[in-house]
């Protein structure tokens, strides 16, 4: 008597749950950590920015003898102010950078922490405060 093997070859339903259920949870790791880096570099993305303007806001100070006003703010980097003279323009740009989650920055003169100006981030929720990604960014704390 001869004993016939009548399984086939292929898959059954049990392997491929568990092979669908590794990739998912891969995929799910994998998700995790790409969102992290896209807020870090988002973060660090910011940091540059407000580098680069506090720097300018200096130069304008350099050059005119005074920082911006409030209302002036940020925009008298790549407009000139009618009462400034010694004005050379100290953006390469002709728009007001934003932070890297697309919000306005806020220029302030005078700021309590004693400086004399600071420009801020509202971090990724855009509102005042907050923790992680949400924190604010001050241009004066930038290294």
């Amino acid at each position: 008597m001869k004993h016939t093997n009548r399984r086939t070859k292929g898959f059954t339903l049990v392997e491929i749950m568990a092979v669908v259920l590794i990739l998912a949870l891969l995929m799910g790791i994998a998700a995790k950590n790409f969102i992290g880096m896209t807020d870090k570099a988002r973060v660090t993305t910011t940091k540059a920015t407000l580098k680069e303007l506090h720097a300018a806001v200096n130069m304008f100070k350099l050059d005119t003898g005074r920082y911006p006003t409030e209302e002036e703010g940020l925009r008298a980097l790549i407009e000139q102010p009618s009462d400034v003279t010694g004005w050379t323009g100290y953006l390469e740009t002709t728009d007001i950078p934003k932070d890297a989650w697309k919000n306005d920055l806020v220029y302030v003169l005078n700021p309590e922490s004693g400086k004399p100006f600071v420009i801020i981030s509202y971090g990724a929720d855009g509102k005042e405060g907050g923790e992680g990604y949400d924190a604010d960014l001050y241009s004066t704390d930038v290294e």
